[in-house]
This record gives structure tokens, sequence and C-alpha cells, in this order.
């Protein structure tokens, strides 16, 4: 196969490219992921490299799953060799080989968010801290960024001095870790220090995966933190090769670790790196494209390019200022209903907002149109409380840990409350035992309580023995029914809940055909890393999303709302100097980039709370090349939008003509206005003697006495 074959010249260049290191920067929409596999399957159709030999990094199970297709399309067979998964997949295949050596069970378990969420809230009641007084993320992010500093539990307590708020944070730490041995579990956070840890300790394993994968390939190079960095150059080691493919320009995670100095400086750590630059965009139009080029330039921190596309239009960027959100919202619904009409599909159209309370009225708009739309970013299939059910139960008979116990010991409901729970914790604690091993050696419950916990211990052991012979989906069958949820689902007539079940089966079933060899632990460790399953993949909706989470999406038309200064830019970002502005202006390249065909950029006027003061239009509007772009207003005085093109040129009436009897001349709807400070404008209306006139898009609308010497009425003509 000719993998060069309908690539563009850097592309090419970026295929073959033959250094030990290479770098490749990516524009928005030119073709990376094409590349990367392109660049797979060269090296083993025409290099003859060994598939097996070959890691691909991604940083989501959509991407991950997304390259493997396309390596198969491309590669054939041959493909199945390469291992392609999350960096997090990659460590949980490590550790399972070797984190016997840094004394970890083969079959740990792998927490999850929830699974977090559970401890934290066991550590607040058993440590009796005022719940009101933590967040709960904050104190994961906490927990987080002490184990990436490598501050124990016992250094952050002594960091904390003697400040209370500081000493409770490092108590629930160290009860978090202290549960997490017990439980011989991992988060996401351990599984990469661990890996790092092990790697450092045991030169042995370095070498071992250092020579299993000589070619280590990265995708969105621009996100790693310090950890997933230092995890990438112990396997490259002195030996293998480095190829990683990313986007300074779309560096939009630091508040998550993301470090943009670490594509940016890559060449210092790796002497001899070649880098080649892909500006060709394929998604967007001249004037999007344009657009985004000309506000990414006031960014100086960066690795210049200049994209490029043969996608000419004569459709500019539209930015549009109404009166308020409302009225923002009711033109956004408006439109779309008209794209609707003429063909557009309702899932090729995007809303992006900077923070998820602007989808409020978006939301309302949406509704009022009667126009179908779902927030990205929902609960998530594996989110889903029926589907922790069942995978709950499923983990009972692997590792009968702590969390899923408590998660269904009363689902459905067996009549075991806190109270039951309590009492088995406290004996727990006494002998040092999980909660299931208690209550299977030593029932602390009496009576009917002690007999419902006899029947669920009984009924887990059945399946533990069952699980040696059954297969997977059969095993499956077997726990929803004796359960109890399938009938719980079924009596109580929740169809929804029923087809995600079912939805569950179909993923067992798609597992089983990929992992023949595979049991239970080994899906339910990739059930833990599978948290980004994209759930809208069918039907017909408006996307409502925020900026972040439409990073590598695409649509025919987005609009982006909410451009106010102090919205976005985000006010807490610009605080932090000239970085975090910098990377609010990547955020709005991103945002820009998403477009295919048409963007949109709006804001209203009006008072913020949010803002504590009047909104006023951001500066990534202003930033924007004016050939780039056309501003409209908007006014909602009448029964259907009345559209002001802000771009029109007007000419000035003579002196003589604007006077009557020494006094201004009067104006009426739909006259054009000249102020000294705030220039021409269009009236809107005349109430009571205030005319409301919306001037250049600075200043918005404005009400003024229709009678102001400082008004003087002017004639326009369209050129």
């Amino acid at each position: 196969m000719n993998y060069l074959e309908h690539l563009n010249t850097a592309q090419q260049e970026a295929v073959v490219a033959s250094a030990k290191y290479v770098r490749v920067i990516a524009g928005a929409g030119s073709g990376k992921t094409r590349v990367l596999i392109a660049r797979i399957a060269h090296l083993m159709d025409n290099l003859g490299v060994y598939g097996g030999s070959i890691v691909a990094i991604t940083f989501t199970n959509k991407a991950a799953n997304e390259m493997k297709e396309r390596l198969q399309l491309y590669a054939g067979d041959k493909s199945a060799g390469v291992h392609v998964s999350t960096i997090h997949s990659l460590c949980v295949r490590i550790l399972r080989e070797d984190g016997p050596s840094m004394k970890l069970p083969r079959n740990f378990t792998v927490l999850d968010q929830d699974d977090q969420k559970v401890i934290i809230k066991e550590a607040l009641n058993e440590l009796k801290i005022d719940k009101q007084k933590h967040n709960i993320n904050s104190l994961l992010d906490y927990i987080g960024g002490n184990k990436g500093a490598e501050i124990t539990p016992e250094r952050a307590l002594e960091l904390a001095g003697f400040h209370p708020g500081e000493r409770e944070k490092a108590q629930i730490y160290g009860y978090y870790v202290d549960r997490q041995n017990a439980l011989y579990a991992l988060d996401f956070d351990d599984l990469l220090l661990v890996t790092v840890k092990l790697f450092d300790r045991y030169s042995d394993v370095l070498h071992k995966w250092q020579r299993r994968f000589n070619f280590i390939h990265v995708d969105e190079f621009q996100d790693i933190d310090g950890v997933q960095y230092k995890l990438i150059k112990q396997l490259t080691g002195p030996d293998n090769s480095l190829y990683v493919v990313g986007d300074p320009d779309q560096t939009i995670y630091t508040w998550r670790g993301a470090d943009v100095n670490l594509i940016l400086n890559m060449t210092s750590d790796f002497k001899g790196t070649q880098t080649v630059v892909l500006n060709q965009n394929y998604r967007s139009t001249s004037h999007i494209l344009g657009s985004a080029n000309s506000l990414i330039k006031f960014n100086q921190y960066r690795e210049p390019k200049d994209l490029f596309t043969t996608r000419e239009s004569d459709v500019k960027v539209t930015h549009c200022t109404f009166a308020s959100e409302e009225h923002e919202a009711k033109w956004i619904a408006e439109k779309i209903k008209t794209l609707h009409k003429s063909g557009t599909a309702y899932k090729d159209i995007a809303v992006l907002y900077r923070a998820s309370y602007l989808s409020r009225s978006i939301e309302k708009g949406m509704m009022e149109a009667q126009i179908p739309y779902v927030i990205w970013g929902g609960t998530r299939f594996y989110d889903r409380q029926e589907v922790k059910n069942m995978l709950a139960y499923l983990r009972m008979i692997v590792h009968g840990d702590d969390l899923a116990f408590k998660r269904i010991i009363n689902v459905p409901k067996r009549g075991i409350g806190e109270k039951s729970i309590d009492a088995i914790f406290e004996l727990a604690k006494a002998t040092n035992r999980s909660l299931y091993d208690t209550v299977k050696a030593e029932n602390p419950l009496k009576g009917k309580l002690g007999a419902v916990l006899d029947d669920f211990v009984a009924m887990v052991e059945s399946w533990r023995e069952k699980s040696k012979t059954l297969p997977l989906m059969a095993l499956f069958e077997l726990v929803e029914t004796e359960s109890g949820l399938k009938f719980l689902y079924e009596e109580n007539n929740e169809t929804d809940r029923l087809e995600n079940i079912k939805e569950l089966i179909n993923d067992i079933t798609l597992f089983n055909q990929q992992y023949p060899e595979a049991g239970l632990d080994e899906y339910l460790q990739m059930v833990a890393l599978y948290g980004d399953r994209n759930e809208v993949s069918q039907g017909d909706f408006v996307i409502l999303m925020t900026v972040h989470a439409a990073k590598g999406l695409e649509f025919g038309t987005v609009f982006v709302i909410g451009m106010s200064e102090g919205i976005f830019p985000n006010e807490r970002a610009m605080s932090e100097g000239k970085r975090g502005l910098e990377e609010e202006r990547r955020l709005a390249y991103v945002a820009y980039t998403r477009a295919k065909n048409k963007l949109y950029l709006s804001e209203s006027k009006g008072y913020s709370f949010v803002l504590g003061g009047a909104r006023r239009m951001s500066r990534f509007i202003e930033e924007i090349d004016e050939k780039h772009i056309d501003h409209i207003g908007v006014n909602y005085d009448y029964a259907t939008p009345k559209e002001i093109h802000l771009n029109a040129q007007p000419k000035t009436v003579g002196f003589a003509d604007k006077m009557a009897n020494g006094k201004p001349l009067g104006f009426k709807a739909d006259d054009w206005v000249s102020h000294p400070q705030f220039g021409e404008g269009k009236v809107l209306s005349i109430s009571g003697g205030l005319a409301e006139i919306l001037f250049g898009y600075q200043w918005g609308i404005r009400k003024i006495l229709a009678s102001h010497p400082s008004l003087t009425k002017i004639e326009v003509h369209d050129e």
C-alpha cells in the first residue's frame, strides 16, 4: 500500500522522517492522526519493523480505539501486534507484569473517580470532619497534587503547621492512602507514579520494557504533564526512537498538569530532534482559519506557524452583540432552526461556552424553540447508576472490595441500613479484614438481618465458584438475575436502566471478541480505565458543551457564546498574568477551529452577577483581523429580530441640515446618528424622549436623550 498517496508534502516528510527523535507540530485540522497511522504502517511495511516493538500512546480511550480501527484498515493483520492504548492502560499492563517488584499484587483494583469520592466521604465520617468545610473534588486535587510532588501524608501534616483546615486535609489524605493500601488499590495518579518509581528502582524491569518497545509514538504531546514526560523518557532510554505529535497552540489543560514547555523545549532533552510542521488545514474555511490565525499570533510563547487552507469562502465569521443573554439564546435558537430547515443536521451544530453555567440561557432557548439538544459531558455510560451497580456485583466476585460491598449490599433493598454497615465496619477495623471477609468469617448481625447477610455471602461464593468455569456472558446473566437487579428494574418499569444493562452485555461481548483469553478481572480493569466513551453516537441533537470538551471534535456550524471580558477570557485565568491569558487565547483558538463552514461569536450586554459588573466585549473578538469578521447588532423590540450590520459606512450630513430653529433634529427608529464618544450608531427605538441606539461593537446598545446636542443625524450610503 502506498502510504504517501493523498498526503501533502509536509505530511509525507513527517511519515518518512528518518531521525531518531521526531517532533511533528500539527496544526488544528492538519490530519495528524492520519500521519501517525501512516507512520506506523510505514515502519512495518516499508522498513520491516516488527509490530510488537511499536507502542502508540494516546490520552483518551476514544482516540485509542479510533487509532486501532484505522491502523487495521492501513496495515491489516500486522496491526494486531502494535500496542495502542492510553498511557494509563499501558501502566496497568506494566504493573500487572512487574508490579510484584513493588509488592503490588497482580490483581490490584483500579479506583475510578466515584470510588475515590466514596473513600473521601468515608474519611470525613471517620475523622468527624464537617462535610461542608471541604469540597470533595478539591480534596481529590489536593491528594493528587501531593502524590505528584512526592509529599507523603506525614509530610503534608508537617507542612500544614497549625492551620486547622490544612491539617484536616492532610488527615483525609492519610486516611485515603491507608484505605488504598488496605484495598490493594491504585487511582489514576498512582498508575503513573508507581510505574515511574518501578522503573527508577529496578533497572532490569526498565530495560525489559525498553527492549520490548523500540518505537515509541505519542499523540497529543502538548497535553502531557511532568510525570508522563518522565515515563516517556524512561521508555525511550538511549536506544529507542521517539515520535511525538502535538500542537502547542492547543495546550489547554495546564490546570490539570499539562506543560506547554515539554513540547516546545523537547529538542533540549532529545538532541538531534527533527521537527516537521503540518500547517495545511483541511477542516475550516479561509475566513475561519484567518480569524484563528490572527488571534493566536497575539501569543508570544509559541512555535511560529501560519495555517493555510484551500477551502476558500466568501462567508466571514459573524460577531453578534445582544442586549441580553435571553436575546442571545433566542436568536441562536432561531438561527439553528433556519439551518435545520435548510438541510443541516442538528448534530452538525455545536454551541460552545467557556464555563458550564453559561448553558442555562441557551438550554432555555432550545427548549422554547423545541430544538433537540444534548449537553456533552452529561452522565457517562459507565457512571450511570444501574451500570455501576452491576459492575459492583461483578467486582464482588473478583475482589470483594469494600467499595463494591457498600454500594450494593442494600441494592436491591435487603434492610441493611447505615447502623448495620457501621457495625460491620467497626468489626472489620478491629480484625483488620475487608467488610466482605468480615461478614463471611464472623457475621456481626443477628436474627433476620443476620440471615439476609448469610444469604448474600452464599450467593457471592456460589458466583465465585461458577466463575471458574462459566463464560463471561453466562456469568453476567446469572449475576444480573440472582442479584435481583433485573427484577428490580423490571418491577419499576425502568426501561432506560434495563436498556443500559443490555448495552453492558454488548460491551462484554465485544470485549470477549477482542480478548478471548481475558477474564472478568481484565474486563473490570478495562472498564475502570474506559472513562470517556462517546454516548452521543446516534440521534440528531444540537451539541452543547464547554470548549475544553470540544477539543478534538469538529462541526459544520459553531456558535461560541458568552464572549465577554472576564468570561472568555476567564477572569481567574487572567489574574495569573501573561501565561494565564495566553492559555485562554489558546482555548479560544481551539473553539474557533472546531468550525468547518460557519463560525458565530456572540456576546451580550447588561449586568452580570458572575462578573459583578457590566459586560463588555472580549478582546478575543477585537484581536481578529477585520477582513475576516462581520459585526452584527440584534434588537428584539419587535416580533422578529432586527439585524443591523455595523460594517456600513455612514456619511455625515452638513451642519446646516442638522439644525432647525437652533435645536437638534428629532430622530426616529432606523435613523443613523453620530456621537463624539461612541461613534456612529443606528436608532433602534424611541420612548419617553430616550433613544435606544446600537453603536459599534465596542460600545453596544446605549440609551441617550433624543434631544441631546451630542447626537447628530447622518445619512448612510452602503458601499
